[in-house]
């Protein structure tokens, strides 16, 4: 098992990477990818990979995270290290009011162009999309990127069944977290169904969505990334063991994570 998607450079984790990391372990989960918001925290989510084995990070500007000050060299030097293995998480957010909307769309642009010149000029990670309220209009403008769209993951989907079809005819991955558990998120459940077996992968965006039955529970944390595999396996009809092993392997191709060791 992979948490593919989590914050342990967010300060609910200070000071306590190597606990959260041990009851991961416990858990039976072997890695976890910390996902940047900034360019600050793709260097401090670039620190903490590298001084723990089992943690790997991305380097992204995060809509919600538009108006705060942006350094692309810092961006691009996390991105060069060993550990990094995606860009983002990068997109649009209508849910919340700010920053501005037109901010958030230039930010996404600027960083599009960039990393497609990056890209070229180095490894060719994927890229780990925010998609919130703002799928009319994201999917345009990933489709005209000119970036391959089978290495985008709409991570956290929050959508509707239509709306996880219109990211697949996209050609794009998508990855659920604790939602899908909600009783109040039908249409997330629902949504899961229609993934197919070699595009759907799993994440906790830990500290946020605890998934039931501890929703009530704060900090969420990689460990518990077993509860959400566990329900999409319930939800989609499928045997444990085996859609476990397959999360485990669409995780490793999609990021490029190393095999599996076998005890």
């Amino acid at each position: 098992m992979i948490d593919t998607h989590c914050h342990l450079g967010f300060d609910d984790f200070k000071g306590r990477a190597d606990e959260e990391i041990a009851r991961m372990r416990d858990a039976g989960v072997d890695l976890a990818i910390t996902i940047s918001t900034s360019s600050a925290d793709a260097l401090r989510s670039r620190d903490l990979a590298m001084s723990h084995p089992e943690v790997w990070h991305s380097a992204g500007i995060h809509p919600l995270y538009s108006d705060e000050p942006i350094d692309w060299g810092d961006l691009r030097e996390a991105s060069k290290s060993p550990k990094c293995v995606a860009w983002g998480e990068l997109g649009l957010d209508r849910h919340h009011a700010k920053p501005a909307f037109d901010l958030q769309h230039r930010v996404l642009h600027e960083q599009l162009d960039r990393i497609s010149r990056w890209r070229r000029e180095d490894r060719e990670l994927p890229i780990v999309i925010h998609c919130r309220k703002a799928f009319d209009d994201l999917l345009p403008i990933l489709a005209e990127s000119g970036l391959p769209r089978d290495r985008f993951v709409f991570h956290c989907f929050s959508g509707t069944p239509a709306e996880a079809k219109r990211v697949l005819d996209l050609g794009a991955w998508i990855s659920f977290t604790g939602i899908v558990t909600y009783r109040n998120a039908p249409e997330v459940a629902a949504a899961a169904k229609l993934v197919p077996g070699d595009r759907i992968m799993v994440e906790t965006d830990a500290p946020f969505l605890s998934p039931e039955p501890i929703r009530s529970a704060w900090p969420n944390r990689p460990a518990n990334v077993v509860l959400v595999a566990r329900a999409l396996a319930s939800i989609r009809g499928e045997e444990e063991p085996s859609f476990f092993r397959a999360l485990d392997s669409n995780s490793r191709r999609f990021f490029g994570l190393p095999a599996a060791t076998v005890a």
